[in-house]
């Protein structure tokens, strides 16, 4: 399975989603100029996975996806809830899947949103609070 690495710029996202080192992450602000093509890429890649776990069921290491975004546009949170729905099934499927949300001290807006995002797409978070 490909690793697939997005190097962080002034409007997206750092993406690391690395299988074979059990290192899964999304860090930085998310406000691509256009979300859809963004993370289309990233979508493709958790599908792929998903065909890839199912088709090698005991070779699966727990997915530890970590959530570290300072910001987040309104069409960047389609699509990660997309990408959190996606983890959602997996787990459904019998994968441990954990997602880690990251967020600032006191920003408890973050927090809340992290909240919702867990509720929508169905799946548990733990929620990190970020020592400054």
């Amino acid at each position: 399975m490909r690793k697939l690495l997005i190097e962080q710029t002034a409007h997206s996202p750092r993406v690391i989603m690395d299988p074979e080192n059990s290192i899964f992450e999304l860090s930085g602000e998310s406000r691509p100029h256009n979300a859809m093509e963004f993370y289309e890429e990233i979508i493709e890649w958790l599908d792929e996975f998903a065909s890839h776990l199912s088709r090698y069921p005991g070779n699966n290491k727990p997915v530890v996806l970590n959530i570290d975004v300072e910001y987040f546009n309104s069409s960047s949170a389609k699509y990660l809830l997309d990408c959190f729905k996606r983890m959602a099934n997996l787990r459904s499927k019998g994968t441990d899947v954990v997602i880690k949300w990251h967020y600032e001290l006191n920003d408890f807006d973050m927090l809340e949103v992290g909240q919702e995002m867990s509720k929508l797409a169905k799946i548990p978070f733990e929620y990190l609070q970020k020592e400054n």
